[in-house]
């Protein structure tokens, strides 16, 4: 197709207008995404389901590496957003996608690992306990996967989470055709009508209420890359639930440069498998990006792969405080950074063309899309 010019088009298609120096509010900037749209889809046969799931994923590029890696060409990056589309009954389809550029600008670029040591110092993780907060929002939206992972509600029967929960790379996990999802809920005592269930400071006790999964769409770029260099950077996947959650979710969000993010800071809630049945809050500074993914060191243990994570900014057009989820935590790394290891776990980042392709999945309209 068109050569470099089109392609860093197309990786940088979004206006982005910050707010002026004198604008104290963080503001969320005004882009223009590019649209994604399904060209054929062919049926592929039944997986086998025989992978075993991991709750964490390795990847052998740091941000050097990943900054420092070729442009993909426009026909690779159309390959690596198009997507198998996995559904309850175990069919499986393949879709080819079309991209189509109908605006300019952005930021640019594109993690070495090993794992386990995910706590950095004092563990600055924070449980969240009680139903006055577990099923409040921001918390609410965090909810388990039936694979291990954390998962986040971003429309009334969708939840955004980490590829590598349903699929290595290779395969699809043991569990993904009868995929569940968890809300975590009261566990009310019998004869309880749920009023005044506790005054105390103990905790109350909760039970995870599940949904099964309609159907998963995972992209090809984790597929292919099997979470080698490229692989990492399209490590997220969306569940279409059989019915409506009824909870409040939270929007997705094309991610703005880290300096823009308020204090340069993230956050996100999972379940951390080293604190079976809370639900774990924490925040962090971001320590570096490339285009694709966020590098900080936010404690966390596997099973929060797949959380939301997320910022609160000023919403210009709204007149109001919006939080958006800007990626998805993947997991942990080990990077070489100049000879010395260094650890970081990292999040995938929504550019504008995830933005495009996770909205239209959610929307199935291009339309509904066109402002990230």
């Amino acid at each position: 197709m068109a050569g470099l010019s089109t392609l860093i088009l197309l990786l940088c298609a979004a206006k982005d207008v910050m707010p002026s120096s004198s604008h104290w509010k963080p503001t969320w900037p005004s882009y223009r995404v590019p649209v994604i749209l399904p060209q054929s889809t062919l049926n592929l046969d039944k997986p086998q389901f025989d992978a075993e799931a991991r709750l964490e994923v390795v990847s052998p590029c740091g941000p050097a590496c990943h900054k420092s890696s070729p442009l993909p060409t426009y026909e690779e990056v159309k390959n690596y957003l198009s997507y198998e589309t996995l559904y309850a009954n175990g069919s499986l389809t393949e879709t080819e996608v079309g991209i189509y550029i109908l605006s300019n600008s952005g930021d640019g670029s594109r993690g070495k690992s090993r794992t386990k040591r995910q706590i950095y110092g004092y563990d600055s993780r924070f449980s969240i306990f009680g139903k006055d907060f577990l099923l409040n929002y921001p918390f609410s939206t965090s909810v388990k996967l039936s694979t291990g992972c954390t998962g986040t509600l971003v429309a009334e029967k969708h939840v955004l989470t980490a590829a590598h929960c349903i699929h290595d790379g290779k395969s699809y996990v043991k569990g993904a055709q009868k995929l569940r999802v968890g809300f975590l809920k009261p566990k009310l005592k019998d004869g309880s009508k749920g009023a005044n269930i506790t005054s105390s400071a103990m905790p109350e006790k909760m039970k995870f209420q599940w949904i099964r999964v309609k159907r998963t769409h995972v992209p090809k770029g984790w597929i292919k890359g099997n979470a080698n260099d490229i692989g990492m950077d399209y490590d997220y996947a969306l569940l279409e639930l059989k019915k409506p959650h009824k909870r409040k979710f939270m929007k997705i969000g094309v991610s703005p440069p880290a300096r823009h993010l308020p204090g340069g800071r993230i956050h996100f809630s999972g379940y951390d498998n080293d604190r079976p049945g809370n639900l774990v809050y924490r925040f962090c500074d971001v320590k570096d990006e490339t285009y694709d993914l966020l590098y900080q060191q936010c404690d966390a243990q596997p099973g929060a792969s797949g959380s939301g994570v997320y910022v609160r900014m000023w919403k210009r057009q709204n007149h109001k405080w919006e939080r958006k989820i800007i990626g998805i935590f993947s997991g942990h790394q080990w990077v070489d950074m100049n000879g010395t290891p260094q650890d970081f776990n990292v999040a995938v980042r929504i550019t504008p063309l995830k933005y495009a392709q996770i909205c239209y999945w959610i929307k199935g309209n291009y339309l509904d899309c066109r402002e990230g």
